[in-house]
């Protein structure tokens, strides 16, 4: 079997409509997708209904969080939609990512960077709007070569100059909150240098103590080296090991598939997850 357990749509700031992305896994010879868009399930309903025969479709939203001055994100599986706690966190951070996106394009063209917020409106379409989408106006501007080369200190990554924080849970909030509702949380690419400051390893181990069940070991963003430290960190603190492409559709170089999940570590989500089961076409 081949899982891949974090994908992205046009309900967030991917370019493949859910649809698409399901018709597209299928393709890619996955046996298991996960659809994660960020903060929503917006996306699920066309992703089911569209299913190809043959290919499981795992429900999921990849949660926006922040612990002190670090953002990280909490991929949440098989949780209740409609559980009233875990659904009102989701709108309060999708009610801030218009106020926070116009305020990150006033900051980019202060700093000359001449993007319009009616831009980025466009671009986003219907989706939750977010600095994927602010990167892809600085590319169609010329500013950067890739959406990739906009996460960086000079401009959007966390501790950019065009940077605003917005409305993000406390990660240990978020594995309560995801569990109160059937889910099954597991850390989002924990030691992705690349994107900023990742959180101590001692913080995993408190959030494995809180009931984190699994963490992203196998992602793009990790180097060998880290996704062997992460795999015998998840050993050590009882934690599933996910892998899982982390894809965008064109707006990102990653291939569907590229990393995947054990077929026992899958398994082991399915039965974990009582708010919600998976789909199968």
């Amino acid at each position: 079997m081949r899982i891949d357990l974090h994908t992205h749509s046009t309900a967030s700031d991917g370019t493949d409509t859910p649809a698409e992305l399901v018709r597209n896994a299928a393709a890619a010879g996955l046996d298991v997708v996960a659809l994660t868009d960020h903060d929503t399930v917006a996306g699920h309903a066309e992703a089911a209904a569209a299913l190809p025969a043959g290919l499981t479709l795992v429900t999921g939203a990849e949660l926006s969080c922040r612990l002190g001055d670090i953002s990280l994100h909490m991929l949440a599986y098989l949780f209740d939609p409609a559980e009233p706690e875990l659904a009102r966190e989701r709108e309060l951070v999708r009610d801030d990512r218009i106020p926070r996106a116009r305020a990150m394009v006033g900051k980019l063209r202060e700093l000359g960077v001449p993007v319009t917020w009616e831009q980025v409106q466009r671009i986003a379409g219907d989706g939750s709007v977010g600095r994927p989408h602010i990167a892809a106006a600085m590319v169609e501007e010329g500013v950067v070569e890739t959406v990739s080369d906009a996460f960086t200190p000079e401009w959007i990554a966390g501790d950019g100059r065009a940077y605003v924080s917005k409305h993000e849970l406390d990660p240990f909030e978020a594995v309560r909150l995801i569990k109160g509702a059937g889910g099954v949380a597991v850390f989002a690419h924990p030691l992705a240098v690349k994107r900023g400051r990742c959180v101590p390893e001692s913080a995993i181990a408190e959030l494995a103590a809180a009931g984190l069940d699994g963490i992203e070991a196998d992602h793009a963003d990790h180097t060998p080296e880290t996704r062997e430290r992460l795999h015998g960190l998840a050993a050590d603190l009882g934690l599933l090991a996910t892998g899982s492409s982390d894809y965008h559709g064109s707006r990102k170089t990653l291939a569907l598939g590229e990393f995947t999940t054990a077929p026992d570590v899958y398994a082991e989500i399915a039965a974990r997850g009582s708010g919600a089961t998976p789909v199968t076409g």
